[in-house]
C-alpha cells in the first residue's frame, strides 16, 4: 500500500490513515485479532456489508453541511472506489457501498483533502452530530444552532473519552421548539432557548438526555431547562466519559445511555456528572458564533421566462419550498426517493446550486437535500433546472416522502425489505391520495429490521420488517406501528404494535388506514389525535383481515424486488463493536495507550494524555481478571473487583486501593504536573500487570 505522508496535512489525520493501514495488513496476516481489528475499523467509518468481501463506508459530515466542492469530491470517490450511488441517511451522513477494505486508507485520505472524515462514523463512538436542516433560515428559530454542532463535533472528535464507549452515542440539535431534530431520542439532545438578563440576550439550551431508538425506544428526560452556551460542550463531555465509566459492556442490547440512567436514575446520573466536571478538559467553552460560514450566490438577476410545467411548478412552491427568516431568500427542499442518487446527478446538481443558492447544501434527516438563500426571482429558473435531475418532485416531507433504511439491501440485521414497500408505498399515496402530498402531519417511516434505523418508532405510520413461519415456509412480514412523533420541546411519542402483516399486504394496509381516517376524522384533526381517540384496539380490529394467514397467495412468500422465495438471513449485527476478551490482546492495547498518553503529554495535551493513562490502567485490570476467568462488564465494576481479587489478597501492590489509585482522574485538575504523576503510575501499574501475566502462563 502507498504512504500518505504528501497527501495529509495535519498529523493526527494521517496518523490515523496509517494505522488503519497497518492494520489492515496485520489483520490479513493474521496477527491481528479479527474481532478487535472490526472495532477499529468501525471506528474510522468501514462497515461490513451483507455481501461478504465488501465494505459499507459512511462519510461523516456533522449536522448534514456539504460544500459543492465536497459533494463533487464524495462523487468522485463513489465513482473509483464504490459504485458510482450515493446514500442519504437519517443522521445526515452519506453512505457508499461495495468498497475493498484494502482501499479504505487510500480513500479516507482523498477525502480529507476536501476536510471531510470517516472518524467515528460507526462503532461505539460519538457518532455523527445532527442538527434541523433549517438551522440558520429558520423563521422560527431563536438562533442558528449551527455553530454550536460544528464546534462540539470539532471538540469531541477523536477525544479519547470516546473511543471505546459501551456502545454509540448520539446527539442532536433541534433549531427550535419544534423539534425537528428530535431530541428526545437521543442520548443528548439540545433544543436553543433565550434568556434576557440585565437587559441582555443570554443564549442557552435545554438539554435532553438517555433517550433512543433502537428495539426498546426510551423518551429521553430533562437534563436541564437552560443550559448557558459556555457548559454545553463541558457538560456533554462529562457525560460521555460517566458512560463510559459506568455502562454496561457485556450486554450490547443494554450499553446505550438509557439503559444507565433507567438503572441509576436520572439524579444520581447527574451526580456522577457533576463530580466528572472537575476532571473535564474545560470548565467553560466559548462558542465560536461564526464558526459555520455561508458563501452566498453572487448572482442578482435571473432571466424570467415561463415554466413548461405550471402546475408542477405550483404544487413544488406549496410543498417544498419556504421564505428564510432572511426575506426575499427562501429555502429549497429535494425530495429524494429513499435518499439515493447517483453521482452523475450529484455532478449535474453543483452548477445549479453554484448559479441559484447559497454554497451549503444540508442533508435533511429524511434522507433528503435542502439548498439555501434561493433569490425569489431563481425560482422558476431553479425549478426548472431541477426538474431535469428528477429533484423538483412535490411532497417533501409529506405522506409521499417516504423514510427507509437500506434494510435487507446490504445490511446485515434486515429482516424483510424496507425499500422495496417504500416504493410501492409512495406510489400508493402519489398515484392514489395526490392531496395528501401536502399533508405533513402524517409521516411513514419503514426500517428493515426493529433497530428503527429508519426511525419507525418516531413515525404515525411506521412500519418495521419481520417474518412468520406458515407451516414449513417463512412469509416476509411487516410489524405495523402508529401514533408515534414529535410533540415539541423535548417531548415526543413513541409509536404502539398493531399488528403483523405480509409485506406483500403493506399497500393495502396503508389504503385502509387512510381510507378510515378520510372517513371519520373530523375536520382538521392530526393522526395521532384521532389514533388516541379511537384507540389501539380499533386499529388492531380494523386491520386484523389483513392478518389472516389462510388466505396468502403463493406471490406473498416472495419479498419486494425478489423473484425467490423468501428466507431469513440474519448476520452480525455492526452498529457497535464486540468487546475482546483475550488477556494477550487487551495488555498489547494497554501497551498502545501507554504510547498515546505519551505523545499527548509531549504535544501538551494533559487531559488526553490522563484519560488515555486511566484508561490504560483499567483494560490493564481487566486482562487480569480475565486470566482469573473473572466476569467483566462496566469499568467502574473492573475497578471495584481488581481490589477484591488482586489487591486483598496481596497479588499486586498499589498505594492504597486501586479504586482510589485510578479514580484519581476526577479528583484532580487536568494540569502537566497530574498527568506526568498519573502517566508514571499508569506506567509502573502496566509494568506489574505483564509479569503477573508471564508469571501466570509460566506456571
Amino acid at each position: 500500500m502507498k504512504s500518505f505522508q504528501t497527501e495529509i496535512e495535519d498529523p493526527l489525520v494521517q496518523k490515523d490513515i496509517i494505522d488503519l493501514e497497518k492494520k489492515i495488513r496485520a489483520f490479513r496476516d493474521g496477527t491481528l485479532n479479527e474481532e478487535k481489528f472490526r472495532s477499529l475499523r468501525l471506528a474510522r467509518g468501514v462497515y461490513g456489508q451483507r455481501q461478504q468481501g465488501v465494505q459499507m463506508i459512511r462519510i461523516k459530515l456533522p449536522f448534514g453541511k456539504m460544500t459543492t466542492k465536497q459533494l463533487l469530491r464524495i462523487a468522485a470517490i463513489s465513482d473509483e472506489y464504490s459504485t458510482g450511488n450515493l446514500h442519504l441517511t437519517t443522521r445526515q451522513d452519506i453512505q457508499i457501498h461495495y468498497v475493498s477494505l484494502e482501499r479504505t486508507p487510500e480513500l479516507w485520505a482523498k477525502l480529507e483533502q476536501d476536510d471531510i472524515t470517516l472518524r467515528e462514523a460507526c462503532g461505539n463512538t460519538v457518532r455523527n452530530i445532527t442538527a434541523s436542516a433549517v438551522a440558520g433560515i429558520d423563521p422560527k428559530e431563536p438562533f442558528d444552532v449551527s455553530p454550536y454542532a460544528q464546534e462540539m463535533f470539532k471538540y469531541l472528535l477523536r477525544k479519547p473519552f470516546g473511543q471505546e464507549l459501551g456502545r454509540k452515542f448520539k446527539i442532536a440539535y433541534s433549531s427550535n421548539d419544534d423539534d425537528t431534530a428530535y431530541a428526545f431520542m437521543h442520548d443528548l439532545g439540545f433544543i436553543p432557548k433565550v434568556k434576557i438578563v440585565d437587559g441582555k440576550e443570554v443564549r442557552g439550551f435545554k438539554v435532553m438526555i438517555a433517550g433512543g431508538l433502537g428495539a426498546q425506544p426510551i423518551l429521553a428526560k430533562t437534563a436541564y431547562e437552560f443550559l448557558e452556551e459556555d457548559q454545553i460542550i463541558p457538560f456533554t463531555e462529562a457525560v460521555i466519559r460517566v458512560f463510559d465509566r459506568h455502562g454496561e459492556r457485556t450486554s450490547r442490547h443494554k450499553a446505550r445511555i438509557k439503559y444507565l440512567v433507567a438503572k441509576i436514575g436520572l439524579e444520581q446520573m447527574m451526580a456522577y456528572v457533576a463530580e466528572e466536571r472537575l476532571a473535564t478538559n474545560v470548565k467553560s467553552y466559548k462558542i465560536n458564533r461564526d464558526a459555520v460560514e455561508v458563501k452566498l450566490n453572487k448572482a442578482t438577476t435571473f432571466t424570467t421566462f415561463k415554466v413548461s410545467n405550471e402546475k408542477k411548478y405550483q404544487d413544488w412552491l406549496k410543498s417544498n419550498v419556504f421564505e428564510q427568516k432572511q426575506k426575499g431568500y427562501y429555502g429549497i427542499n429535494i425530495k429524494i426517493l429513499l435518499g439515493n442518487f447517483s453521482s452523475d446527478t450529484a455532478r449535474l446538481l453543483t452548477p445549479i446550486v453554484e448559479q441559484y443558492a447559497a454554497d451549503d447544501i444540508r442533508i435533511t434527516v429524511n434522507q433528503g437535500l435542502l439548498l439555501k438563500y434561493v433569490p425569489k426571482g431563481a425560482l422558476p429558473a431553479l425549478f426548472q433546472e431541477l426538474d431535469k435531475l428528477g429533484f423538483a418532485e412535490p411532497g417533501f416531507d409529506s405522506v409521499a416522502d417516504i423514510t427507509a433504511c437500506p434494510g435487507t439491501d446490504t445490511c446485515n440485521l434486515g429482516i424483510s425489505s424496507s425499500t422495496g414497500i417504500a416504493r410501492e408505498l409512495e406510489q400508493v399515496v402519489i398515484e392514489e391520495y395526490p392531496e395528501l402530498l401536502f399533508n405533513n402531519d402524517i409521516k411513514i417511516k419503514i426500517s428493515g429490521c426493529m433497530n428503527s434505523c429508519g426511525q419507525h418508532s418516531l413515525a404515525q405510520i411506521g412500519f418495521h420488517g419481520s417474518s412468520f413461519k406458515n407451516g414449513t415456509a417463512v412469509v416476509p412480514a411487516l410489524q405495523l406501528v402508529l401514533g408515534g412523533g414529535v410533540v415539541g420541546n423535548g417531548e415526543g411519542r413513541v409509536s404502539e404494535k398493531i399488528i403483523k402483516i405480509p409485506s406483500k399486504r403493506g399497500p393495502a394496509v396503508l389504503r385502509t388506514l387512510l381510507d378510515d381516517f378520510e372517513k371519520n376524522a373530523v375536520e382538521g384533526e392530526y393522526f395521532n389525535s384521532y389514533y388516541d381517540k379511537k384507540g389501539k384496539d380499533y386499529f388492531y380490529q380494523l386491520l386484523k383481515p389483513h392478518a389472516d394467514n389462510s388466505t396468502l397467495l403463493p406471490e406473498e412468500y416472495i419479498d419486494w424486488g425478489h423473484s425467490e422465495q423468501f428466507k431469513t438471513e440474519i448476520g452480525v449485527g455492526e452498529c457497535a463493536g464486540v468487546m475482546i476478551d483475550l488477556v494477550a490482546t487487551l495488555l498489547f492495547e494497554v501497551e498502545e495507550k501507554i504510547d498515546w498518553a505519551e505523545s499527548a503529554f509531549a504535544a501538551g495535551l494533559y487531559s488526553d494524555s490522563i484519560y488515555h493513562s486511566y484508561s490504560a490502567m483499567v483494560n490493564a485490570a481487566k486482562a487480569l481478571l480475565l486470566g482469573k476467568s473473572v466476569p467483566t462488564n462496566t469499568q467502574h465494576g473492573i475497578i471495584n473487583d481488581f481490589d477484591k481479587f488482586f489487591v486483598e489478597n496481596n497479588e499486586i501492590k498499589v498505594d492504597g486501593t486501586f479504586k482510589d489509585a485510578v479514580l484519581k482522574i476526577n479528583k484532580e485538575e487536568p494540569s502537566k504536573i497530574f498527568a506526568e504523576k498519573f502517566l508514571k503510575e499508569s506506567t509502573a501499574f502496566l509494568a506489574q500487570a505483564k509479569t503477573y501475566r508471564e508469571n501466570q502462563v509460566k506456571n
